[in-house]
């Protein structure tokens, strides 16, 4: 998945209003941004693939550390001790915890069976990438509806907050139709997907950091009314 990984962070922020969306899209996407720096260590292996599933040009050879269900339930658990012993908020605790480990599940839909319980372990997936448009139409749909939430849970403070997540949101989305219909796979794990992966993912989190902090909460301001 792509897009629905970020619509679990979106979605989330009606349910923990005060955590800041650029923490629950790093829970979401923990196993994400995570991966290139194992691949880029020599922990992890992917290969090119292009005869592999329609929608991923590649064979996820190992990834245990950042894809299994049990290292993933172990990063879940770290970033929601050290979110909680932070911030003290519980229902952000919950979001975080809850977003690590909504990546396996979401990841073990749309693979085909190369997602491990346990490193070394049987290996899982139902391998909706083989099934293009029905894996665009659901992702979209989940996009819309995090998004849906996400602006029912808050309202731009200014400008910032107004169009720095509309062009956010029309900038995932353009990547998204782009790589789902390019039919072009990449030629280099390093520079084409490893190095590409960890900048983006970064970038990505400090621009929802930045669009979030110039809105407010619905819910707060509701409170005080």
């Amino acid at each position: 998945m792509f897009v629905g990984h970020f619509a679990v962070g979106f979605a989330a922020k009606r349910y923990a209003p005060r955590t800041s969306l650029a923490v629950l899209l790093a829970a979401s996407l923990l196993s994400d941004l995570l991966w290139p720096i194992f691949l880029l260590l020599g922990w992890e292996v992917v290969r090119i693939d292009p005869n592999g599933m329609k929608l991923a040009a590649f064979d996820f050879v190992s990834y245990p550390w950042s894809h299994s269900l049990l290292v993933c339930l172990a990063w879940a658990t770290l970033f929601a001790a050290i979110y909680y012993s932070i911030t003290g908020y519980s229902k952000g605790t919950v979001a975080v915890a809850l977003g690590v480990l909504s990546h396996w599940v979401l990841d073990w839909i749309t693979h085909k069976p190369d997602m491990p319980l346990y490193p070394g372990s049987k290996t899982f997936g139902l391998g909706l990438w083989n099934l293009v448009n029905t894996t665009v139409i659901i992702e979209l749909s989940m996009f819309a509806v995090g998004v849906v939430f996400y602006l029912s849970a808050t309202r731009p403070l200014n400008r910032v907050g107004r169009y720095a997540f509309w062009a956010y949101v029309a900038a995932l989305l353009l990547s998204y139709l782009q790589s789902s219909f390019s039919g072009k796979p990449p030629h280099n794990v390093t520079t084409e997907v490893a190095w590409p992966g960890l900048i983006l993912g970064a970038l990505m989190i400090l621009w929802a950091w930045w669009f979030d902090r110039n809105r407010v909460s619905q819910q707060s301001e509701e409170s005080q009314s």
